[in-house]
């Protein structure tokens, strides 16, 4: 292999012509070196705070040119990278970044009730044309979010507790590994690499395709309720008490917004901190109704959005914003939220304290998730907590001080550890242990080893693969 600095970059990390003429020759997609003014909007995504630096992007057009990329970075000692629908919250620095939304092919079997999909189809697709067949897949707060990452991160929906993960649902993948082979996996065809690829996202495999189970979800009833600052020590005592007494087709969240005051925001609720009430359930609004009556009879929400709904209108649960913006987010799985617990929550991030933190977020868990044993994704967890931050000049340092600050100040109440898509990726190469246990280090260690023994994903180069 050659040394990056040597032939196949300079010291200021461009790839030279030459060996950026031999992956252009490799693959069918665009191929951009550092100095192409069109790499901006390629790795463009949702956190406008990432700043990236690749020595070259691929956009992938196939599997095929996903494993013909990862094949020349591992001739020329590059790590690869990769970027689906830009909802990641990795820079890419010193990598061969990949892209993968191209990668579009999107088929849904209403006989069989599962979904084909690329790794560049976001969410938003799929709801839209499964909606018709009275069907759903399992997506999370927002269907902007790509299918592909969310699922193999673990995936955490507005269903969680009826279905569990979104990987728990998962049939088949089709994944190319850091040898730069083509693999489809399954439970029956290399159970231990579609295991392990099943909460580690890309530390062994890129995903360029996945099958899974849709759901019956042509109606439900939920949205948001909001109340006014100085009932957000109460709704939170409420919502903790209430919460466990749920059936499982019932999804609940609380959380401490400050909305910002920008355009994006709905009128009533920008320039204000406020309770946020999140409600899914898979029920008649009857029904519903009735098992909310508790949480309204803490006191009258300023707005009351919750109501029966197609599950087409599944993003006004949580209602996240749609537009991209600077942020710094984190969270972990909770064992249990106790009363202890929520005065820690409301002593760091409470209506009192005039702090930059955009969302404090803390959802119900357990339920389904409990029982299932497919992937790598924790299952001792009843709870979980989100924090949202913006990144904005002179913030920098501050939001991710409070963010971890409160997160820290939970320890008591984690869980063994965290599903990877609610833990900062820069933390997880930090400490592995956050987000997987000796014996899930060892196994994903034993599947690069097999799969990767170069090392070329950059994923496990930042010590996230064991």
């Amino acid at each position: 292999m050659t040394e990056l600095g040597e032939s196949a970059a300079t010291t200021t990390g461009r790839v030279e012509v030459s060996v950026l003429a031999e992956l252009r020759r490799a693959v069918a997609g665009p191929v951009l070196g550092a100095g192409d003014v069109e790499l901006v909007a390629e790795l463009a995504g949702y956190n406008l705070a990432l700043e990236h630096a690749p020595v070259a992007v691929v956009g992938a057009t196939s599997a095929d040119d996903v494993a013909a990329a990862v094949r020349w970075a591992a001739a020329h000692d590059i790590p690869v990278g990769v970027l689906a629908t830009g909802h990641g919250d990795l820079s890419q620095r010193g990598t061969l970044a990949i892209t993968t939304r191209r990668l579009d092919r999107l088929e849904i079997d209403p006989v069989s009730r599962s979904a084909t999909v690329g790794a560049g189809v976001k969410w938003a697709r799929l709801v839209e044309a499964a909606a018709p067949l009275g069907l759903a897949g399992l997506n999370g707060s927002s269907s902007d979010v790509g299918i592909a990452g969310y699922t193999v991160g673990g995936g955490v929906g507005p269903f969680v507790r009826r279905y569990g993960f979104a990987s728990d649902r998962v049939r088949r993948l089709t994944v190319v590994t850091g040898d730069g082979a083509v693999r489809d996996v399954s439970r029956e065809a290399d159970p231990e690499l579609f295991d392990v690829v099943l909460g580690s996202k890309d530390a062994v495999g890129i995903v360029t395709e996945l099958e899974f189970e849709l759901i019956e979800g042509p109606r439900m009833y939920g949205g948001s309720a909001f109340w006014e600052a100085p009932d957000i020590p109460a709704v939170l005592r409420a919502w903790r008490e209430w919460a466990p007494t749920l059936p499982e087709e019932m999804t609940t969240s609380v959380a401490i917004l400050r909305a910002p005051d920008i355009e994006a925001v709905p009128p009533p609720l920008r320039g204000r901190t406020l309770a946020h009430l999140r409600v899914a359930y898979l029920g008649s609004a009857e029904e519903g109704c009735e098992l909310l009556a508790p949480m309204r009879a803490v006191g009258p929400p300023m707005m009351d959005m919750i109501d029966e709904m197609s599950y087409a209108a599944i993003d006004t649960v949580h209602l996240d914003p749609p537009d991209p913006m600077p942020f710094w987010a984190d969270g972990c799985f909770l064992a249990e939220v106790d009363e202890a617990c929520l005065e820690a929550v409301l002593t760091a991030a409470g209506p009192d304290r005039d702090i930059p933190l955009f969302l404090v977020e803390v959802r119900h868990l357990a339920g389904a998730l409990e029982r299932e044993t497919q992937g790598l994704a924790p299952r001792d967890v009843r709870f979980l907590i989100g924090v949202v931050g913006p990144m904005m000049p002179g913030l920098e340092e501050v939001v991710p001080a409070l963010g971890r600050g409160l997160i820290d100040s939970l320890a008591p109440w984690a869980a063994s550890r965290t599903g990877l898509n609610w833990v900062n990726p820069y933390a997880v190469a930090a400490r592995p242990e956050l987000a997987w246990g000796p014996a899930e280090i060892e196994r994903i260690g034993a599947v690069r080893r097999r799969v990767d023994p170069g090392g070329v994903l950059a994923a496990a180069r930042m010590g996230v693969a064991g």
